[in-house]
């Protein structure tokens, strides 16, 4: 009798499709991580929405005064528990100087936009390889925010019952908060809990300090959140422990970056090549 012969099963095994493999699956999450340049178009739109999206949020969270109040209250006796309770001291002395607190004023109302703007700009000039991370950090830091005001709603200094707080806006009739004086309808005014002008403002000093070059440009990086700090405790729009909650926030927006893109932005490389060359790269697996 003659041998059997069997029929090797290699051809049929290579006729059948292949499920996604986890190189694959590694390559698509590396395109994800891996930064690229920016796109302008794309970036104007994004934080266009991002911001409409956030107001939105915020203003829709119901305002609850009485709880508000309640934990105005207790940020109030906590502070003088650990001593740090100096709010309305520096409210007093600053509005005694009318040129000063109406200067706070619409620095309050301005720089928090126009600074925050202004160093995305530059990230997106001048750090395209960081400017996605930078952003993230920021985007994650405001969205945690909103978390903040919905289960923590707290009225500012200015609003708390027995008038020993002066709402610096409604005094001098300078156009300043968005909840304060004939704005005071068109925002939330119990969501001062975490503040993110101090958030916005802290990161962008880290980003200027971190990454410009000429040492005054740095200095200001770093006055810039501790003038802010100053602002929104002499206008009666924070406590110290409001700041303390946008600080926390920041920090959970930097974790989140770290975790994305494996490192910190500002260790990532300052800038990256064509979007076309990243495909190929990836799809060849090269690492060069």
């Amino acid at each position: 009798m003659g041998e059997s012969t069997v029929t090797p099963l290699e051809g049929r095994e290579q006729a059948v499709p292949q499920p996604v493999t986890a190189r694959t699956r590694q390559r698509r999450l590396g395109s994800l991580r891996t930064p690229r340049r920016p796109r302008l178009w794309f970036e104007i739109l994004l934080i266009a929405v991002s911001y409409w999206t956030y107001s939105l949020v915020r203003n829709a969270v119901p305002e609850q005064r009485g709880a508000a109040l309640r934990n105005a209250d207790w940020i109030w006796r906590a502070e003088h528990t650990l001593g740090i309770a100096m709010e309305e001291s520096v409210n007093h002395a600053a509005n005694s100087v009318t040129w000063l607190i109406v200067g706070m004023n619409y620095y309050y109302a301005t720089l928090h936009f126009v600074v925050t703007l202004t160093v995305l700009v530059w990230l997106y000039r001048s750090h395209p390889g960081r400017y996605a991370a930078a952003r993230l950090v920021l985007f994650a830091t405001t969205a945690v925010a909103l978390a903040g005001y919905y289960l923590y709603p707290l009225a500012p200094p200015r609003l708390m019952p027995g008038g020993d707080f002066v709402d610096t806006v409604a005094a001098h009739r300078t156009w300043g908060s968005m909840a304060s004086g004939d704005l005071k309808h068109m925002s939330n005014q119990y969501a001062a809990m975490p503040s993110m002008h101090i958030g916005w403002s802290v990161w962008c000093g880290l980003t200027v300090f971190a990454l410009a070059r000429l040492p005054w440009v740095r200095i200001l990086g770093v006055l810039y959140p501790t003038a802010t700090l100053v602002v929104i405790v002499a206008t009666a729009n924070h406590f110290w422990l409001d700041a303390v909650g946008g600080v926390l926030c920041l920090a959970f927006g930097f974790a989140v970056a770290r975790l994305w893109y494996g490192a910190l932005p500002y260790t990532l490389p300052r800038s990256v090549p064509a979007r076309r060359a990243v495909r190929t790269r990836l799809r060849t697996g090269s690492k060069t």
